[in-house]
């Protein structure tokens, strides 16, 4: 996924480093599934088969399942359909070995999450148009939070996947987890912290890879937000919705986290700043 995982677990327990081995296993498996960085991964031998009805492993529906009814509830603004322009833009290395890993196939420039069709009932998968899906805003969440299920019987623990966190009860000194959020446009400065217990916050920044996040619309770099922080119950739909704000802009951005019961911290690169009201009780 790109990314160095740490897990902690407060205090250590005589069997937890077999729970945190399993934890270790699930990310390895859904990275093999749903990665666009290798050709014979599920996720990329799915998009091959345009027309056809495939079965799929429960992993990928799930990631695709989740994709798919983000992308609804934001019109688009999240969509995992931008793995074409992603690749004509460069984001296309493998990070352990640095090649470059290409579909070889053009996309379709009409193509969107409609065009991906869901049975639950068979768990099948159907993509009426050539495309390449990015399920990076999803994958690594889901990892995360199948990571959370497996350590929750030791009640207080820290997940970090590369800025993607779960924090569960309190930390070593039997207080809410602190995280902080990094300053987008000054280095080693923290824009804010946040003190939260049982929750995941996830971050998306234009520092991150450059202009590494794209406008599904319009399929042009996002401009108008430098850094989107999230607050909530999984990691998955914190990391999904840190996105999604990142492309809508402030106003809608907050529109959409007031929808969704969640909270959030939006910086513009004239570095405004845009909270939930329930935002700064975090801090």
């Amino acid at each position: 996924m790109g990314t160095i995982v740490t897990i902690q677990v407060v205090p250590s327990e005589p069997d937890v480093d077999a729970a945190i081995d399993r934890c270790f296993e699930w990310f390895r498996e859904i990275e093999a599934r749903c990665t666009r960085f290798d050709l014979t991964s599920e996720l990329m031998q799915l998009t091959t088969r345009v027309g056809e009805r495939v079965p799929v492993s429960p992993i990928l529906f799930e990631a695709l399942r989740f994709a798919v009814q983000v992308a609804a509830e934001t019109s688009g603004a999240f969509d995992p359909t931008v793995g074409y322009e992603m690749e004509s833009r460069g984001f296309d290395r493998e990070y352990r070995t640095g090649a470059a890993v290409r579909s070889g196939r053009a996309a379709d420039p009409g193509a969107s999450y409609r065009d991906i069709h869901l049975d639950a009932l068979d768990r099948t998968v159907t993509i009426s148009r050539p495309l390449t899906l990015d399920l990076g805003a999803v994958a690594k969440g889901l990892a995360v939070d199948t990571a959370a299920r497996e350590l929750q019987p030791f009640r207080n623990f820290a997940i970090d996947a590369g800025g993607d966190l779960y924090l569960a009860g309190h930390n070593p000194q039997g207080m809410p987890w602190s995280v902080g959020i990094r300053h987008p446009r000054r280095d080693g400065e923290l824009a804010h912290t946040v003190h939260v217990s049982n929750k995941a916050v996830c971050t998306s920044g234009d520092y991150e890879r450059g202009e590494h996040i794209l406008d599904p619309r319009t399929r042009t770099p996002v401009q108008t937000v430098a850094s989107a922080t999230v607050i909530a119950d999984s990691a998955m739909l914190a990391d999904a919705l840190a996105t999604a704000v990142f492309v809508l802009g402030p106003q809608q951005g907050l529109e959409l986290l007031t929808r969704m019961d969640v909270d959030g911290m939006i910086m513009t690169p004239q570095l405004e700043r845009y909270e939930t009201p329930g935002f700064c009780h975090a801090a």
